[in-house]
């Protein structure tokens, strides 16, 4: 298994894409940590890992919340020796509207959310991975040269948290902490039902793809575990694309 006796912390456990990580995490022998803001979102999850014999803890926390986000990782590396691998795959929250349309405060709430989150986890990962000089950060969410209209804050939100991870992977490379964002185009799977036109969406993003395919939520899984694992031992400071084509790399 990729991962055997790895602790791996996943913020945003309750949607479709930290679910998917936290169920293939389990799967490659990882003890996972499941956190949110709702209990009752996570608690499908952890109920789906233990069925399939896997090991998962749920902890009820806004990411947001420093004391809390440091709380957590230090109860868990303390629980269990270590910690290997946090997964940060919240939602920001954006509101996408043209940019002569929007507010203020709705352009930058993403922003903010995005940036905050992502150091405030990062953080008190990277406190405990330091002894063991060992570690990953994986990020979901990241950008590309490219953007279309009607975004509002959200696309800057993506590119500020590339900006994190460098900074990251800067400062904790020297203590083999390994910092990789995980970029998507979207995935159908994830859109929630009743979501605006979501076939529309959907054939949208497929359409956008150079590929006629797009990521699935297994896909999602399947790459995080990868580069959770030793086997991406050499990748760090690296965006890690998975659009079918649809985000052009830098």
């Amino acid at each position: 298994m990729l991962l055997q006796d790895r602790t791996a912390i996943v913020y945003g456990a309750g949607g479709p894409i930290g679910g998917a990580a936290a169920r293939a995490f389990a799967r490659e022998g990882a003890r996972v940590v499941l956190a949110g803001r709702t209990r009752a979102a996570l608690d499908p999850v952890a109920a789906a890992i233990d069925a399939a014999g896997g090991t998962a803890e749920v902890a009820e926390v806004d990411a947001l919340d420093e004391a809390a986000v440091d709380a957590l990782a230090g109860g868990v590396a303390a629980r269990h020796g270590r910690l290997d691998v946090s997964f940060n795959a919240i939602g920001v929250g954006d509101v996408q509207q043209p940019l002569l349309e929007i507010s203020a405060e709705d352009f930058v709430q993403p922003v903010a959310t995005a940036v905050r989150t992502q150091f405030l986890t990062t953080r008190a990962a990277v406190r405990h991975m330091i002894p063991q000089r060992s570690g990953v950060i994986l990020m979901f969410g990241g950008g590309g040269p490219q953007t279309q209209p009607g975004l509002g804050g959200f696309k800057v939100a993506l590119d500020a948290m590339e900006g994190v991870r460098r900074q990251w992977a800067c400062e904790a490379g020297p203590y083999g902490v390994r910092v990789v964002t995980m970029v998507t185009g979207g995935v159908p799977e994830s859109i929630p039902d009743g979501y605006g036109p979501k076939e529309e969406i959907a054939a949208s993003i497929t359409g956008a793809t150079l590929l006629g395919r797009v990521a699935t939520l297994a896909d999602v899984g399947d790459v995080a575990a990868f580069v959770a694992s030793d086997r991406a031992r050499t990748m760090t400071s690296a965006t890690v694309n998975i659009s079918c084509g649809a985000i052009v790399d830098h």
